[in-house]
């Protein structure tokens, strides 16, 4: 009995260390301009990179719509969703408070586990 036990435990370990590890290669989403906004075009060009991995260029095009809209929370959010894919964590964690002061109207990046894991919020 206390064999089954064991290997039961063991399976169930398997089965959640196994899709943990599935998760860690998940990247947040990047997010779309806000209506109106001057990113736009930038952010859309980088969400496509972003979506390919490639964080290098995704990263250029975020820093483009920032300059193109300092205003804009969704692109201070996508740029340091970028900015931590490329392990420039002191960039990512000043550009999700941004993110977070500027879209305080958007449940996305108010509700962000990784902005609030950046900003050690609950």
């Amino acid at each position: 009995m206390k064999a089954w036990i064991w290997i039961g435990g063991v399976v169930v370990g398997a089965v959640l260390i196994g899709s943990a590890w599935a998760d860690m290669g998940k990247a947040a989403p990047a997010l779309k301009a806000a209506a109106g906004s001057q990113a736009d075009s930038h952010l859309t060009e980088g969400i496509k990179h972003y979506e390919q991995g490639h964080w290098d260029v995704a990263k250029k095009h975020f820093l483009e719509a920032v300059k193109a809209d300092p205003q804009s929370a969704e692109a201070h959010y996508d740029l340091a969703l970028a900015l931590d894919k490329v392990g420039d964590h002191a960039g990512a964690t000043e550009n999700f408070k941004r993110a977070y002061d500027l879209g305080k109207q958007n449940p996305e990046i108010q509700n962000s586990g990784i902005l609030k894991a950046h900003l050690k919020m609950k």
